[in-house]
């Protein structure tokens, strides 16, 4: 069955909605750009209210290995999910810092993007059509070419379009921010239902 991660969470009510549906992670985004931003010390608060089975993960964009790895030391993530322009130099020195899973995000606009990704020295990849932009990613792209790893899906999925989306490449996990929001960094807790019921309901007899 395919993963689910519902990314960019940052108020109490959100890990209230989630601690309920239970999916397998969680993103905190640790970029400060991002609308989504949050620092260390309330995911630390909001990371203590979550349930201990649902996995948290880090959403970094070319941060510094240490600052990630103090993350990780202090139990706010289990995971670290990149999105810069990091190469295998720093995935080796974040494993040195650290013994925690990477999952290396990829902006997909051809065939060369796909190959390039399969090539991570992370233990997870992830296809993106932008970071957060709600953009909608080229699935007919991915399904031509035969991948040989576990991946997230990611990039305009939304509870409209995820069971078609999983019909039709079979994912390891699909990745939302933007498809469950009401206004850009705001959860909506409808939408979220939506999108958590809907990919359930895709392995429903």
């Amino acid at each position: 069955m395919t993963k689910i991660k519902l990314c960019g969470l940052s108020r109490p009510s959100d890990i209230e909605i989630v601690n309920a549906l239970m999916p397998e992670y969680i993103g905190f985004v640790f970029f400060e750009k991002s609308s989504r931003y949050i620092t260390p010390q309330k995911a630390n608060v909001l990371r203590r209210m979550l349930d201990p089975e649902i996995f948290s993960v880090g959403v970094f964009v070319n941060q510094e290995p240490e600052f990630i790895a103090e993350l990780f030391h202090e139990g706010i993530i289990n995971f670290a999910q990149l999105h810069g322009n990091e190469d295998e130099f720093y995935i080796e020195r974040l494993r040195v810092l650290a013994n925690i899973p990477i999952i290396q995000a990829f902006k997909i606009k051809s065939e060369n993007d796909v190959l390039k990704a399969l090539k991570s020295e992370a233990e997870f990849i992830l296809f993106d059509a932008g970071n957060g932009s709600g953009e909608i990613l080229d699935w007919q792209l991915l399904s031509e070419i035969k991948i040989s790893r576990p991946y997230f899906l990611a990039g305009g999925l939304n509870p409209e379009n995820v069971i078609d989306a999983i019909k039709l490449l079979n994912p390891f996990g699909v990745d939302v921010s933007s498809g469950i929001e009401s206004t850009p960094g705001i959860k909506d807790a409808r939408k979220i239902n939506a999108f958590v019921e809907n990919v359930r309901r895709t392995y429903e007899a």
